[in-house]
């Protein structure tokens, strides 16, 4: 009989405790960081984990607002609603507090908060597994779960301080670099994100997020991030090439397409733009060694060329056109 009754209570036990596991969140177990640039008043949330897509569940941000990483078993609600009370000026440790009351699985999240003032809070529950923690830094914080050691938070912690001379984006890449070199998931790696969000409201949402780079599946993530942080800073250096050929201001846009034609100098449709700004601006004569390679290696190129004056793109006489057009 006492047989009988310990077996009952072991089931009962057991069911009540499997009851409290959310075992239908996303597994997205993994190292992060969330980090605030005191000078520009940037904020940021870096992630790897060996988990698909993890960039489409754990890091969160809203400019002029703040940041969240909710990781481990990951719920959502603590990045959307964390957002939601930061707006409403709760700190990150009250809107914590807030989430994790209506959370009876708190023991399995792992979850940090940032705010544009550069408040942090952090919760690591009990039931994350091993090795799992965080480290609170001036203006970020690391956090950790299911690490192959204890110091990969330590070490992703020293990396960020240790390169104050970078932009926030790279610098957070560092920190994920570090972390990773230490150790990093115990299953391995497969995905990356990285965002970044500025330290005014936007008038529009979708200007809202400055950075917002994923890598879903990928043998390096990080190392297949960082080049696309490296893309990233190509192309915006030609949208303020863009930007300047609209002002007409020939000089700064031929900068603007230099510096992200360094960045990517394999890229055909910088070098593309950067000839064009060249005709535009009246020297044809520089465009066309440029123009001429381009072609070489793809004739497209070229038929663009001929159908960017109907766009008003290219601004050159008929005799200029077509010698460019018969290279």
């Amino acid at each position: 009989m006492k047989n009988c009754i310990a077996l009952v209570c072991f089931f009962y036990t057991v069911f009540s405790f499997s009851q409290q596991i959310p075992i239908k969140d996303p597994f997205a177990h993994t190292f992060s960081i969330i980090a605030r640039d005191a000078e520009t008043g940037e904020m940021a949330v870096g992630v790897q984990s060996h988990w698909f897509s993890v960039g489409s569940v754990v890091p969160w941000g809203k400019s002029g607002v703040g940041v969240v990483a909710t990781q481990s078993f990951v719920s959502e609600r603590y990045g959307y609603e964390g957002l939601q009370l930061l707006e409403q000026n709760y700190s990150p440790k009250k809107a914590l507090e807030k989430l994790k009351q209506k959370d009876q699985a708190q023991a399995f999240r792992q979850v940090a908060i940032l705010n544009v003032k550069g408040e942090i809070a952090v919760h690591t529950g009990q039931k994350c597994i091993a090795h799992a923690q965080h480290k609170i830094g001036d203006n970020f914080s690391v956090q950790a779960n299911m690490m192959l050691n204890e110091t990969v938070v330590e070490k992703m912690y020293e990396a960020f301080k240790n390169h104050k001379n970078l932009a926030l984006a790279e610098r957070v890449v560092k920190a994920m670099k570090a972390a990773q070199a230490a150790g990093g998931d115990i299953r391995g790696k497969q995905s990356a994100a990285l965002i970044v969000v500025g330290s005014t409201k936007t008038k529009q949402p979708w200007d809202d997020k400055r950075i917002d780079l994923r890598v879903d599946d990928h043998k390096t993530p990080i190392a297949e991030l960082e080049r696309l942080l490296k893309v990233h800073r190509a192309y915006d250096y030609m949208n303020q090439g863009d930007v300047a050929m609209e002002n007409n201001d020939i000089k700064a846009a031929l900068e603007a397409y230099s510096k992200a034609e360094a960045l990517e100098p394999t890229n055909l449709e910088m070098k593309f733009w950067k000839a064009v700004a060249l005709a535009n601006s009246g020297d044809v004569k520089t465009s066309v060694p440029i123009f001429e390679r381009i072609f070489e290696i793809d004739k497209n190129w070229q038929t663009l060329l001929k159908r960017l004056p109907d766009a008003e793109l290219l601004q050159i006489d008929e005799q200029a056109l077509s010698y460019l057009l018969n290279l």
